[in-house]
């Protein structure tokens, strides 16, 4: 088993399926091992992730982190959490092609689907203690749940999803701070459980 994962990952970091699509040459991003409890399944790196070459090492990750309860060492700690996006490379940025905001960035495209594709299955059979996953966008969202549906929706249906080891999220952006304040439900009721159950996994897994 071992020898499969350390092949599995090293395959992983070598990649070149999608060289011809995309805006960079290859740089597949994710934190992965057989030990980890928690997985957090987000969507795919963006320009920054990319440049820095290591996941969440911004904004977004400092909430992300006050969400579970973690430290950034705790975080990064691949024998405790496992970081596994839709896409493991920056899928590049989408442009406007019309109106006065022509040939400007309105955001990053989609993962490429061709990355679930080939090796999220394979990776997901090597995390066999991962006891709860953490989804973060519409398309982990489809990938994880079987269904897709608005962000609200499968917010509200927490306890729901926590009964089955998953728990979708608002993305921890600071894009996200109206939704936020229209859902003061969240902070009141989901995360105090979230930091709970996180905690619990991360005492058994020193035990």
């Amino acid at each position: 088993m071992a020898d499969a994962f350390i092949t599995l990952k090293q395959d992983i970091l070598r990649c070149q399926h999608c060289a011809d699509v995309l805006p960079y040459p290859p740089k597949p991003i994710l934190q992965i091992h057989p030990d980890a409890r928690l997985l957090i399944a987000g969507q795919a790196p963006g320009q920054k992730t990319h440049d820095i070459g290591r996941p969440f090492d911004d904004l977004s990750g400092e909430r992300l982190r006050d969400w579970l309860g973690l430290s950034a060492d705790e975080f990064y700690d691949e024998q405790q959490v496992a970081i596994v996006p839709m896409g493991f490379c920056f899928p590049g940025n989408s442009v406007h092609k019309s109106g006065p905001s022509a040939g400007k960035k309105s955001g990053d495209l989609p993962p490429r689907p061709e990355c679930a594709g080939k090796w999220r299955e394979a990776v997901l059979s090597q995390l066999t203690n991962i006891e709860l996953t953490i989804i973060l966008g519409a398309y982990a969202q489809t990938y994880h749940l079987g269904q897709s549906g608005s962000v609200t929706e499968q917010v509200r249906q927490w306890r729901y999803w926590l009964e089955q080891g998953k728990l979708v999220l608002p993305h921890p952006s600071p894009r996200n701070n109206r939704w936020l304040k229209q859902n003061p439900w969240f902070e009141a009721e989901v995360l105090p459980e979230l930091k709970s159950r996180v905690n619990a996994l991360r005492q058994s897994s020193s035990s």
